[in-house]
């Protein structure tokens, strides 16, 4: 039996996206630059993307720019903003529970002479309004603000924070990191002040290597990608046609069975946190009950290193995460669960249980009760 609770790292693709990704490669292969038949063809491919991708966010087509994935449309987002806007000030604000992708850059940034503030959080991982409101300045040239945390699922008030830095300073930017929201929770940008979103394709059952940034058409922005000038100079480097197909067909799957895909997890969601809250010396981090996003449960298992359950569970064919994956192979504390404040000897006793929309109740039952067993059993090895 396997058992893949690790969807927040990536998903299984869908059947009729890795059967569109194939004939794209291998029948529809022209170069979308190319004048000739197969070239235009191709080209359909990309716009057709953009017009399904710009409906789903309810935005214009040309605001729709393809990239490697989530990394790249972070980067981007950040850096060609900062540049682009330096002159109107160099102070930059993010929180401090942020994927690596803009935790990094932002550490960039304030090594090349901008000023970072970092707003803390409250003890189920959402950010303080608060500290937003009094964080921004006349020199605030971007805010970004992840739309559901990896870690723990916390969902952030993306709606009132863009109120917030509108009224504060209008020229601001507000970027939001939606890769782990996107397909799970509707989100549309011009309705909530944003001005750029991220989005990665293989976590919403699409190709890996594909995602894009939205990028609202008034922003001055400068590209970070050099070469051909494709997509208008703002991207440079060939289209990658077969991924950006699969990615748009993952966003239009995804967004049809939305609302009952999201009742559904939700139910396994509560019922799953519910049964961890029951077990000995097992915490459930983050938003409880129906709160949060609706496909990510954290929970720290007291005495237990989150390395040897994860293998211990590996064992028993079910796949989990120690936090997150591009973060995975270092041995480094989490940075959300220290700004929630998880007492310090849980910070290496916990996993992430992550859903997708083939998760299973009896896969569930199936991994509470392989926790049940091993949990005493690695607890009696535990050195006193």
């Amino acid at each position: 039996m396997e058992i893949y609770l690790d969807n927040s790292a990536t998903t299984m693709a869908f059947k009729e996206v890795t059967d569109l990704v194939s004939k794209v490669m291998y029948v529809d292969y022209g170069n979308p630059s190319s004048m000739h038949l197969k070239g235009v063809q191709a080209e359909k491919y990309v716009r057709d993307a953009k017009e399904t991708l710009a409906k789903l966010l309810k935005v214009q087509e040309k605001e729709i720019f393809f990239t490697s994935g989530g990394t790249e449309s972070d980067n981007w987002a950040l850096m060609g903003a900062a540049q682009a806007n330096s002159r109107a000030g160099r102070h930059l604000i993010t929180t401090k529970i942020e994927h690596p992708a803009i935790l990094q850059t932002m550490e960039y940034l304030e090594s090349i002479g901008y000023e970072v503030t970092y707003l803390p959080v409250d003890e189920n991982g959402v950010v303080r309004l608060d500290a937003l409101e009094d964080a921004v300045r006349k020199d605030t040239i971007l805010v970004s603000i992840m739309q559901v945390n990896n870690e723990v699922g916390a969902l952030q008030p993306i709606e009132e924070a863009g109120k917030i830095i509108e009224k504060k300073n209008p020229r601001t930017l507000f970027h939001v990191d939606a890769v782990q929201g996107f397909g799970k929770i509707k989100l549309y940008p011009k309705r909530c002040n944003v001005d750029m979103l991220s989005v990665s394709g293989h976590k919403i059952h699409g190709p890996k290597g594909t995602g894009f940034l939205y990028i609202d058409d008034k922003v001055k922005i400068k590209p970070i990608v050099f070469g051909g000038g494709q997509q208008k100079g703002m991207r440079s480097g060939t289209e990658n046609v077969p991924g950006i197909a699969g990615l748009s067909l993952a966003a239009k799957m995804m967004y049809d069975g939305m609302d009952e895909d999201v009742r559904r997890l939700f139910a396994l969601k509560t019922y799953f946190q519910k049964e961890l809250a029951k077990m000995d010396r097992v915490i459930v981090n983050g938003p409880l009950y129906g709160e949060g996003a609706p496909h990510i449960v954290s929970a720290s298992f007291t005495g237990v290193r989150s390395e040897v359950l994860l293998h211990a569970l590996e064992e028993k064919g079910i796949y989990v995460s120690a936090g997150s994956a591009c973060a995975s192979n270092k041995h480094t504390v989490s940075a959300t669960l220290s700004a929630m404040g998880i007492a310090q000897e849980l910070l290496d006793c916990t996993l992430r249980f992550s859903f997708s929309i083939f998760t299973t109740r009896e896969e569930l039952d199936y991994t509470l009760q392989c926790l049940g067993e091993i949990l005493p059993m690695l607890r009696r090895f535990v050195r006193r």
